[in-house]
């Protein structure tokens, strides 16, 4: 059977020799002290206190090898409360009955009287047992306490790594539509070609530059679809019904970057075939608070004639995986699809968190 994570985290991080090393030891030098009441202690003191030392760890050991690891983390919590008591009585019973005894067949050149009473022996095995419980699970904590930090370090590094690579594949990909447009222009020898490579080089400086983390305020990314929008125009002149629409409550409200950029770029590629003069593109932007809404909505064109393009669904991919990743179980992302509209809705809420984080 294999062991489980938290099994082989406690072995580890767990060092029996030098844990059990610094305890007894430090047990030994208190209980020396105890029992020679504060005096200088004699070889007799040394011998009763090594003796009684070792009836003291040994229910000091079972509890922590045994009843902790087998009950007590196994959340058995009854049975580890009946082990401990029996556990500790048996001991103290032991410790009461053979312990002079032992010690005085072991070394009969000395005479042992018990160095404390009943009351006592049972006052100290509770402390030990106690202290020495609470001391193991308080590294147990520690380790683990260390372990979970790291792992969530090493989740940040890879969620970080992540939106690395969504934002390289978006600015690629929106550099190779944006191309696209100068490329046209460029064969129909329009005038407007100078004002789009311009214009194209404001927003390339955006995406590539300014975007470049994890969060921005609402009104940058709000001027960057603005200015994607006029660079598409001068590509198609289709779009006569383009309606762009906010109600904004605080501009400098926190987004990440490059969110919604994909969303827009979408809507132009799929409405741009319509030669009808009837292509629209509709967005509405709405923040209130920490509650952020967009939603995009554009007519689409049913060809039989058009092959699928396999990087068609880079943008709406790369819009769901930055939202799990940067807006885990506060987002929603709705796709409403007809013979001839395509919708999407993105609602952000408790947002303020994000801000705050990043």
């Amino acid at each position: 059977m294999k062991r489980t994570n938290k099994e082989a985290i406690h072995k580890k991080i767990h060092r029996p020799l030098c844990f059990n090393g610094m305890v007894w030891l430090f047990s030994y030098v208190i209980l020396l002290f105890a029992f020679s009441k504060g005096k200088s202690p004699i070889k007799i003191d040394f011998i009763y206190t090594i003796g009684f030392l070792v009836t003291v760890a040994l229910p000091v050991l079972i509890n922590l090898y045994i009843l902790i690891p087998k009950l007590l983390k196994r959340e058995k919590y009854v049975y580890y409360a009946l082990g401990f008591v029996v556990n500790l009585i048996l001991f103290t019973k032991l410790n009461q009955w053979f312990l002079e005894p032992i010690l005085d067949w072991w070394f009969p050149n000395y005479f042992f009287i018990s160095y404390t009473n009943v009351l006592g022996i049972n006052t100290i095995f509770i402390i030990f047992l106690i202290a020495t419980t609470l001391l193991k699970l308080s590294e147990d904590w520690f380790y683990f306490n260390k372990e979970e930090n790291r792992r969530l370090k090493l989740d940040n590094q890879h969620i970080q790594m992540q939106l690395t690579s969504l934002r390289s594949q978006i600015n690629p990909h929106f550099l190779f539509n944006s191309l696209n447009v100068i490329y046209a222009l460029a064969l129909e020898k329009k005038e407007e070609t100078k004002d789009a490579i311009v214009q194209l080089s404001d927003i390339l400086r955006y995406v590539i530059y300014d975007s470049n983390t994890l969060a921005i305020p609402l009104k940058d990314e709000i001027t960057l679809l603005k200015n994607y929008i006029d660079f598409h125009k001068f590509r198609s002149h289709n779009f006569k019904n383009i309606r762009f629409t906010t109600a904004i409550e605080n501009e400098n409200y926190s987004l990440y970057p490059m969110l919604l950029l994909p969303l827009v770029e979408n809507s132009f590629k799929h409405s741009t075939s319509d030669d009808s003069g009837n292509a629209f593109i509709t967005i509405n932007i709405l923040q209130k608070e920490n509650t952020f809404v967009f939603s995009i909505k554009n007519n689409t064109i049913k060809n039989e004639d058009i092959l699928p393009n396999e990087h068609s669904g880079i943008g709406l991919e790369n819009i769901k995986n930055n939202l799990e990743l940067v807006y885990p179980n506060t987002h929603t992302f709705k796709v409403e699809e007809t013979e001839d509209t395509f919708a999407v809705n993105v609602t952000l809420t408790d947002t303020k968190s994000f801000s705050n984080e990043h």
